[in-house]
């Protein structure tokens, strides 16, 4: 059985690995294939150094991402409760129905601070009244707001 080499990825490479990833591959595919079109490196002391300091400033980096995260959901939850103004009908029913745009521009209206539409899940709301929203900061970071449909 042939010995293993390893190799640090200089490109994410499909069912190897991503960038900088530290992989162990046959000797003839990395000498043949992979060294040639320069899409490796082998893997020495000091690149193997280099790769940890890469990967601490990453962790470092979405550590941080996440503190901030949680900043902003601090933010979100004193306050609580947006107010979103929408036509209304017979019944207290309103015209159309309360989007993840709106309930974003109604953030950003109340905290300066802009929210990704795409991450904010809204209830069906057709009538006016209170609703809760989850609002997605960061992927282990989620804030619950309420909010409140009111009469144009």
């Amino acid at each position: 059985m042939a010995k293993r080499v390893q190799v640090v990825l200089n490109e994410s490479i499909n069912k190897l690995g991503q960038n900088g990833d530290l992989v162990e591959v046959a000797p003839g595919y990395a000498r043949n294939y992979l060294i040639p079109k320069k899409l490796v490196t082998l893997a020495t002391p000091g690149i193997l150094r280099q790769v940890e300091q890469r990967k601490e400033k990453e962790r470092q980096k979405l550590l941080a991402q996440r503190q901030e995260a949680e900043g902003r959901k601090t933010v979100l939850e004193t306050i609580k409760r947006f107010t979103i103004r929408k036509e209304v009908g017979e019944g207290e029913a309103i015209f159309g129905t309360v989007t993840s745009s709106e309930v974003a521009e109604a953030i950003q209206a109340a905290t300066n601070q802009e929210v990704d539409r795409r991450g904010i899940t809204v209830p069906d709301i057709n009538k006016t009244g209170f609703y809760e929203a989850t609002v997605k900061l960061h992927p282990e970071v989620t804030a619950t707001i309420e909010i409140q449909v009111a009469p144009l």
